[in-house]
C-alpha cells in the first residue's frame, strides 16, 4: 500500500460527512429542473402567467415583474423580487408562512435542444435539512405541473 492510500486510510473515519444539500455560503439548497416542450421565451411567458405563478408563488394577484415588488399570496408565501431579466431569470426573497426567515429563489430559463427550454429552481438558505426536503417535493410537483400546462394545446 503506498503512503498516500494510507493516510487516505487512516482518515476513513474520522471526518464527518455533511448532510445532504447543505453549503457553508448559502446554509441548505435544493435545485430542480424539467425540460419543457416551449421555446424559452414560451417557457417565460407560461412561468409569469398568471396560472404559472399560481404553482411557484400561490395565488396572488397583480404581482409586477420589477425588482423591488413585494408579493404575499392567499396561501401565505410572501417575498421580494430582487433580479428581473425578462424571458431569462429571476431572483427573489421567499418564503412560506411558517418560516422564521426568507430563503433566496432563483427560476431560470435555459435553452434546450430543438427549441425546448430548461425552467430551473435553485433555493438557498433553508432552515434546515426538513424544509430542504419539503421544497424539493414542492419544486418538483410545481414542475411537473408546469410541464403539464406546457403539453395543452
Amino acid at each position: 500500500m503506498n503512503q498516500s492510500r494510507r493516510f487516505d486510510k487512516l482518515l476513513e473515519g474520522t471526518q464527518k460527512s455533511k448532510p445532504v444539500g447543505l453549503t457553508a455560503a448559502a446554509g441548505y439548497q435544493i435545485g430542480v429542473r424539467r425540460t419543457v416542450p416551449l421555446s424559452p421565451e414560451e417557457a417565460w411567458r407560461l412561468l409569469v402567467s398568471p396560472e404559472g405563478m399560481k404553482l411557484w408563488i400561490g395565488k396572488a394577484g397583480g404581482l409586477g415583474l420589477e425588482p423591488g415588488q413585494c408579493f404575499a399570496s392567499d396561501e401565505g408565501i410572501t417575498g421580494e423580487l430582487r433580479i428581473v431579466k425578462p424571458m431569462e431569470q429571476l431572483r427573489m426573497k421567499w418564503q412560506r408562512a411558517e418560516w422564521k426567515q426568507p430563503s433566496t429563489l432563483q427560476i431560470r430559463i435555459l435553452p434546450a435542444a430543438q427549441g425546448k427550454a430548461t425552467i430551473s429552481f435553485h433555493q438557498e438558505k433553508l432552515e434546515d435539512q426538513a424544509a430542504r426536503e419539503a421544497m424539493k417535493n414542492y419544486w418538483e410537483e410545481a414542475l411537473t405541473k408546469l410541464k403539464e400546462l406546457a403539453g395543452r394545446p
